[in-house]
């Protein structure tokens, strides 16, 4: 009769055992992709995931989110393409996008995460201490050149906006510009820090950022028409938006992320980094 080595067989079960471990725990981590808006990812979206990710942890669960905020245009074409879970956009779907993506069988939906106003923002230095619509257009149009037509000092407006794939640069288009072109002389940016960061520096600036951006030190929020961009009847309100693929059912640990983010606990969030609740 053979013996028995139970030394052996108490280290194979140990071994086994490890290794069921570490299958359970590889099958409990989820990844998230969420790309698009710089408004959205730049400060809300990573907060909000940060979040996410610790409420899931202390239930076992391991969350990785990956985020890239390059415009609202990257994020309807990664919704487009099957790349991310979630587009953020900071504007509305372009028909031509809605268009491409019926062609791919996915269907363009929505949902609302926030609500922004587009401030327009000058160096702290400038003597204004608001500015009227009618003045913001002809400014980011190029009609005038020079501060001395506005506020009485001479000096070379210096125009700083987003690129052309941000959603913000296009909604701004729309509402403050009357879908005019923006200065040949404007300097385009690639993200809200970016702008509110140039105005500071310069005293002949002026640009927009969102309501996250407002604390920036050396710079100064203009009301327009006597109305702040944190009041709903600001006349530059706008909603921020997820994208996703309509066609298909979201996986659940996206829907849970979506679910968070519309809760009281969500919305506070968005309200801690200056943006409007939906709530």
């Amino acid at each position: 009769m053979k013996s028995i080595n139970v030394s052996r067989i108490a280290k194979k079960s140990a071994l086994v055992a490890l290794a069921l471990g570490f299958v359970s725990l590889a099958s409990a981590a989820e990844k998230i992709v969420i790309k698009g808006s710089d408004t959205l990812g730049a400060k809300m979206v990573p907060q909000l995931a940060e979040e996410f990710k610790a409420i899931k942890s202390k239930e076992g669960v391991e969350v990785i989110f990956e985020i890239a905020a390059e415009g609202s245009s990257t994020g309807v074409a990664a919704v487009i393409d099957g790349t991310a879970d979630i587009g953020m956009s900071s504007r509305e779907a372009k028909k031509t996008e809605e268009s491409k993506a019926l062609l791919k069988g996915v269907k363009m939906e929505s949902i609302t995460i926030a609500l922004d106003g587009i401030a327009v923002i000058a160096n702290e230095s400038n003597p204004m201490d608001e500015i009227s619509a009618r003045e913001v257009e002809k400014i980011f149009t190029g009609d005038v050149a020079d501060w001395s037509s506005i506020n009485g000092v001479s000096g070379d407006i210096s125009i700083y906006t987003r690129n052309t794939s941000s959603g913000t640069y296009a909604v701004f288009q729309k509402m403050a510009l009357r879908k005019r072109d923006y200065a040949p002389a404007s300097q385009k940016m690639a993200g809200n820090e970016q702008i509110a960061s140039e105005v500071a520096e310069n005293p002949n600036g002026i640009g927009y950022v969102g309501l996250a951006y407002l604390g920036t030190p050396g710079i100064k929020t203009l009301p327009v028409d006597g109305v702040t961009p944190e009041r709903p009847d600001y006349p530059f309100a706008r909603p921020l938006y997820y994208y996703h693929d309509g066609n298909k059912e979201m996986r659940p640990i996206v829907k849970e992320f979506v679910d968070f983010c519309l809760s009281p606990e969500g919305q506070q969030i968005v309200k801690d980094v200056h943006f409007i609740s939906v709530l």
